[in-house]
């Protein structure tokens, strides 16, 4: 038989549903996904007996953790699914000094930078860095989701943390991400290939979102051979922050959006390269063309 959580109870879940699905939202980086697992924390709460639950609060932290986790490691496990998961919430903002009523778009996408840092670890360093560093959960309760000693947890958040703070970058791409990005256009558009391998890391990723799937092409002289992608003519198209990762977005002439590229750029050279071309996803991008 169905339990039907009390008033009280319920009262309780929705006053914890925004960080629950925060919590869910940093792990995952999908805004879908966090509302799914939030969605599936109550209904394992509909079920659960609230006599067997002393803090409510750290049983749903538990919960979200572990499906979470569970998401994650099915995603590791099929990594043609993951590569939809890298920009499944596109926040593109003008990159230039924002307007006021910007600035709430712009810290939305910066944190978003972060979900990119986020995607080099593991399921148990993600979720540990994730749950200790921005929720401040304990260890020993950490340990429980992962099946692990606290200190053993601690391990794996420590280890995260020295990983997250040597590949992320300040806030706000700076000029040298400008210049490698303009580099690439300008070798791009001329049809320098020699000029294209020396902005490519040689490991580089180059993933485009179409509306048929998405494609994924590994090695700098294989991204470069295929650079002629961003040779054609465009009508408009203006600098952008992509997650705030540097990029641009492109438009035809009567204004639709034609793609959106980001690209990652680490130690001088173009780490990542991600193209969205599928209409679906262009839709959902409230930015204009410039005139």
């Amino acid at each position: 038989m169905t339990a039907h959580p009390s008033g009280l109870v319920t009262e309780a879940f929705e006053a914890q549903r925004e960080r629950l699905r925060a919590v869910a939202y940093r792990v995952l980086g999908s805004h879908a996904d966090a509302e799914d697992v939030v969605q599936e924390a109550w209904m394992r709460l509909v079920r659960q007996d609230e006599a067997t639950i002393g803090n409510l609060a750290g049983w749903l932290t538990t919960v979200v953790g572990r499906i979470s986790l569970d998401l994650l490691r099915s995603r590791q496990a099929h990594p043609e699914t993951a590569y939809g998961h890298e920009h499944a919430d596109l926040v593109v903002t003008p990159h230039d000094e924002p307007a006021p009523d910007e600035q709430v778009a712009l810290a939305d996408s910066v944190g978003l930078a972060l979900l990119v840092v986020l995607d080099s670890l593991t399921p148990s360093e993600r979720l540990a860095f994730v749950l200790h560093d921005m929720f401040a959960v304990p260890f020993h309760e950490i340990g429980q989701i992962l099946g692990k000693s606290a200190d053993a947890s601690k391990m794996l958040a420590s280890r995260a943390r020295r990983k997250v703070q040597a590949t992320d970058r300040p806030a706000g791409p700076g000029r040298e991400h400008r210049e490698v990005v303009h580099a690439f256009r300008a070798a791009a558009l001329g049809g320098d290939f020699e000029a294209l391998l020396r902005v490519l890391d040689p490991n580089v990723k180059l993933t485009v979102d179409t509306p048929g799937g998405v494609v994924v092409t590994l090695g700098a002289t294989e991204v470069a051979a295929g650079a002629r992608m961003f040779s054609g003519e465009v009508a408009r198209h203006r600098p952008v922050l992509v997650n705030g990762i540097p990029g641009h977005m492109s438009w035809r002439p009567d204004g639709t959006p034609l793609s959106v590229i980001a690209f990652t750029v680490a130690e001088g050279r173009i780490t990542g390269i991600h193209i969205v071309v599928d209409p679906a996803k262009l839709a959902s991008i409230q930015l204009s063309a410039p005139a």
